[in-house]
């Protein structure tokens, strides 16, 4: 088994905790070591989390474990994201077809579909029962939160949000950096930096990153 740590201290973290366990019980992949947290909560180093395992330390720490693979919370703020260490948990439970690709740093939740010839860059963290159609292409650090509906050759660029619950018409775009609300009905292509809401989906406003 590999040395495995958690960077993050959220509860996405701590369902990680337990994705991990999950696919050992399938096969026995990965000895969990606990989480690092950013450094503005430094306090928290020592405390034992609700899934039974501590936090170690500090991002800072990591050099201390140097033989352990890192798995990424959502919007966990590691900044080293070409590290050599980081992999992705995907659920046992979830479906990832043969041709599928999933890049570094990406986490399936359990219930996940993810389609023939689809692509995932890195750090795309899916949550439960989302469907990522054949020929979907998610770009870098797009997070979609759970039962989200992506029909197919759906590409959605780098740094989107995608809301619990939407849904994306097929062979649609949806621009870099966009939201997308939850529960909306994506029926056209959508600008970048938008955010959009209802059905059909309009937009409310332009995304303002901070």
């Amino acid at each position: 088994m590999r040395d495995l740590m958690i960077l993050g201290g959220g509860p996405h973290a701590q369902e990680m905790a337990d994705i991990a366990q999950q696919i050992n019980h399938v096969a026995p992949t990965w000895k969990l070591l606990g989480f690092c947290v950013p450094k503005a909560q430094a306090e928290r180093v020592g405390q034992r989390l609700g899934c039974g395992y501590a936090v170690l330390g500090t991002y800072a720490a990591i050099g201390d474990y140097p033989d352990a693979f890192l798995a990424l919370e959502y919007n966990c703020g590691f900044l080293d994201v070409s590290c050599a260490r980081i992999i992705s948990l995907v659920a046992p439970t979830a479906f990832v077809a043969s041709t599928a690709r999933i890049g570094r740093g990406c986490v399936v939740y359990p219930h996940s579909f993810v389609g023939h010839n689809a692509i995932l860059g890195d750090r795309v963290f899916v949550l439960g029962g989302s469907v990522i159609n054949h020929d979907d292409v998610l770009e870098d650090d797009v997070t979609v939160a759970s039962q989200v509906s992506l029909a197919g050759a759906v590409h959605v660029e780098s740094g989107c949000y995608l809301g619990q619950a939407c849904t994306v018409r097929q062979q649609l775009r949806i621009g870099r950096g966009s939201l997308i609300g939850m529960g909306s009905v994506v029926i056209a292509d959508v600008a970048p930096n938008s955010v959009m809401v209802g059905n059909p989906a309009r937009k409310l406003q332009d995304r303002i990153s901070t």
